[in-house]
């Protein structure tokens, strides 16, 4: 599986502001994490690519410096938002935005916090949303409950924590994957973690690091899916990412009658990783909702996809936050899933399913979504005649490879 998205951005961030090298292997070649990489190029930072290995030259905590023009995050909600909390605490003022789906997404979520720290960050056009001026400054640390559990929302918040004076602690609804936590760790940073809460201390200096890069649980999901549904079919999904604030998909899959079996565990860097052993299986309806949402937040779509072939009603709730992604992906789910044939009633934060109506081809809007994209190439499948899928280069923004896997299969 290509490497994991939020682990390739994570690795590039934390290598540009550590000293010495980070080597990184396995690096996911998607356009969001070469925007990451373009960013901190625009701020000083030597970065060479060799395919899927990446080598940062660290410029340690305090050297960056201001890039020449705007920095353009590209459809990067993470970069966005991480990188808000790096620059919330530098020596100058930058301006970042991003395309017309970044634009729209909210970033009152991180403004808010990092301003509670002593930050001075604008939203340009005055809606929360980017593009954002930001005028680096002095920070003090804060406690902060976050109203939605959010992987980005909090690293921005630890992320300036790497500079603020004192302790900054970020307490959620419910945990969010915790990748920036196990890498700050170990790139030498003072991290703890209880329950909900995350504690981190202003740092001396972060270390340059090896990381293997896992295979992305999000990307393995679209196999996954097919896998099970697509009569006859056994796959093997080599080192992909299991870390359990990340694999809510897997138990789902099981609880609704999946076969996928766990093997070769092995890890790296504090990141868990397995081969998944998966074989078509008859599915049923089940509920998906509460404090498992954040674990597969970025999987729903595909869920809801295999949920039309599975037997009985699956109702998913408690995910509103699937609004403000790259689309409103609720809103497109349903739609899209309509058009094949299925019984699909949208509600305020979810959607009520019921499977076992055979689909047929349709033409897709993706909302140039990438995850919209690959959830119907695997509906596609599984459905009676031709699908067709227009917008389909926005795969390339997770997913470059996604058609060619899917070919040799």
């Amino acid at each position: 599986m290509p490497g994991d998205k939020s682990i390739s951005h994570r690795s590039v961030m934390f290598g540009a502001l550590a000293k010495g090298d980070t080597e990184i292997s396995n690096f996911l070649r998607g356009a969001d994490c070469l925007s990451t990489i373009s960013c901190f190029r625009s701020m000083g930072v030597d970065i060479e690519e060799k395919g899927e290995n990446v080598l940062v030259h660290g410029k340690g905590l305090r050297g960056l410096r201001r890039p020449d023009g705007i920095l353009d995050c590209g459809n990067s909600g993470t970069t966005t938002r991480l990188i808000s909390g790096i620059l919330a605490a530098q020596d100058f003022d930058v301006t970042l935005t991003g395309d017309e789906s970044i634009q729209k997404r909210p970033m009152k979520r991180i403004i808010d916090p990092l301003s509670l720290m002593g930050a001075e960050i604008e939203s340009v056009r005055g809606n929360g949303c980017a593009p954002l001026h930001i005028t680096g400054a002095p920070l003090h640390g804060i406690s902060y409950s976050t109203p939605v559990a959010s992987a980005q929302v909090k690293s921005a918040i630890l992320l300036a924590g790497l500079y603020a004076d004192g302790e900054t602690r970020v307490t959620e609804p419910a945990p969010s994957r915790n990748h920036t936590e196990l890498m700050l760790s170990s790139f030498g940073a003072d991290v703890r973690t209880e329950g909900t809460t995350v504690t981190i201390r202003q740092a001396e200096e972060l270390y340059g690091q090896k990381i293997q890069v896992p295979g992305d649980i999000s990307s393995a999901a679209f196999f996954i899916a097919a896998g099970l549904l697509i009569p006859g079919s056994e796959i093997l999904l080599k080192n992909v990412g299991v870390n359990p604030t990340r694999d809510g998909v897997l138990r789902v899959f099981r609880r609704m009658g999946g076969s996928i079996e766990t093997t070769a565990l092995s890890s790296g860097a504090g990141e868990p990783a397995a081969d998944l052993l998966v074989k078509a299986s008859r599915l049923h309806g089940v509920e998906i909702g509460g404090e498992e949402i954040p674990s597969l937040i970025d999987e729903i779509p595909v869920i809801a996809a295999a949920a039309c072939f599975a037997d009985g009603v699956t109702v998913i709730r408690d995910a509103a936050e699937l609004k403000v992604k790259e689309s409103n992906r609720i809103a497109a789910m349903t739609e899209n899933l309509r058009a094949m044939g299925a019984d699909v009633t949208e509600t305020e934060d979810g959607m009520i399913i019921r499977g076992g109506r055979p689909l047929h081809g349709a033409v897709i809007d993706s909302r140039n979504d990438h995850r919209i994209a690959m959830t119907f190439a695997v509906a596609a499948l599984a459905a009676e005649g031709e699908t067709s899928i227009p917008q389909w280069d926005c795969v390339n923004i997770s997913y470059p490879g996604f058609l060619e896997d899917l070919r040799k299969l």
